[in-house]
């Protein structure tokens, strides 16, 4: 039996955590406070949680009735960068083609892919966010300013199950406790820090609502083989992404492993996977504008319906 997990509030507004079977959701209280501190034993709570889904307590609620929260109240929030082919290969043609290169795009298609394998022997990206850029799956994406180049990025993000430091290669998929959905909304023409040439992730990256996640996550065992699953954005109703994730680069073992040199991992940790290909700026610089409703969907994750709103 596969479920989910994830963090809920119905008319009263008070969050709880759920415990999610075709569609409709168990409240795991009192047994489970949150979702947090189920993964800071996350053995053991697996296993227990694995009987409640197989005898659920009453009927349920339907999920569509409720509003999802974040998963799970992240600490830390990383996040991998130009880990897909395709989708290197496309923003490099796109970068050429925005910078006058009148060659053909073909051409310029051509020497994206060149740019974009040359990742693989370049080593991991990763760069941090922040957890208060955290919003539900269904809520409101704010498109704040400075910047109107609003750009979506619907990713494969990993919910951390057991923490570590220097974590290795071939361990680092027993330190995840399963998968979720993450878009990581961006602002593309203040990503370069003004006068500085550097590039400026908290500019850009991590203004609030900016991380749309869940609407929960889904336990690793559940997924076989996560290169398998497939990564779909609509925005009004036109596909914009629509990639396997069997494109990535470095997969999540390499990512984990790598962010835990960089840092110390602790349960309830996400980390976010990359892009795959399709952004505004391969569909001719399509920027998200006030009204835009995004829906992103990953194989068997569930489903994220945001709209975008102007700020207040």
């Amino acid at each position: 039996m596969s479920f989910g997990l994830g963090t809920f509030s119905g008319t009263d507004g008070v969050a709880f955590p759920g415990l999610v079977i075709d569609g409709r959701v168990y409240d795991l209280r009192p047994e489970f406070s949150d979702t947090r501190s189920m993964l800071d034993d996350w053995d053991a709570s697996l296993s227990r949680l694995r009987e409640l889904a197989a005898a659920p307590s009453g009927e349920g609620v339907a999920l569509d009735s409720l509003r999802p929260l974040p998963p799970v109240a992240s600490g830390q929030v990383l996040c991998g960068g130009a880990n897909y082919y395709t989708h290197l290969e496309q923003m490099h043609a796109a970068m050429l083609r925005n910078r006058g290169d009148e060659r053909p795009i073909e051409e310029l298609h051509a020497e994206g892919r060149k740019f974009a394998v040359a990742r693989k022997t370049n080593g991991v990206f990763v760069f941090a966010g922040l957890p208060s850029a955290l919003s539900g799956a269904t809520d409101d994406v704010v498109l704040w300013g400075p910047g109107e180049q609003h750009d979506w990025e619907l990713e494969l993000a990993v919910v951390i199950g057991r923490g570590g430091h220097y974590i290795s290669k071939e361990s680092a998929l027993e330190h995840v406790a399963g998968y979720t959905i993450s878009n990581d909304i961006s602002t593309r023409e203040v990503m370069r820090a003004s006068g500085s040439g550097m590039t400026d992730f908290l500019a850009s990256k991590v203004r609030p609502t900016f991380f749309p996640t869940g609407p929960y996550f889904v336990p690793r065992e559940f997924v076989p083989d996560y290169r398998d699953l497939r990564i779909t954005l609509k925005v009004n109703g036109e596909v914009m992404q629509d990639e396997s994730v069997s494109d990535i680069i470095h997969g999540v073992e390499e990512l984990v492993a790598h962010a835990s040199t960089l840092v110390e991992l602790s349960p309830g940790d996400l980390i976010l996977t990359g892009s795959p290909a399709g952004n505004a700026g391969h569909h001719d610089n399509r920027w998200l504008v006030p009204g835009d409703v995004m829906e992103g969907e990953i194989t068997g994750l569930g489903v994220q319906r945001n709209r975008c709103v102007k700020p207040v």
